[in-house]
């Protein structure tokens, strides 16, 4: 059985926070298996249900300022 997640995740080569919405296999205990492919390179900080529509992140309003500046 196939789910549809939200991941958020760090690159290992910097601060910024990302996201993706992907769908992998699950288990029979209904944990999604995520494939080495997609974890290499990344940190990843949370793994949500379904697709989530992420408003804010941190760094965001860092950003906005600079540019503003």
């Amino acid at each position: 059985m196939k789910r549809k997640v939200t991941i958020i995740y760090y690159c290992d080569d910097g601060l910024e926070l990302h996201h993706k919405v992907k769908t992998f296999e699950q288990n029979d205990e209904g944990r999604v298996v995520i494939p080495q492919e997609f974890k290499d390179g990344k940190s990843i900080i949370a793994v949500c249900d379904g697709e989530v529509q992420i408003l804010n992140k941190v760094g965001d309003r860092i950003l906005s300022v600079n540019y503003v500046a």
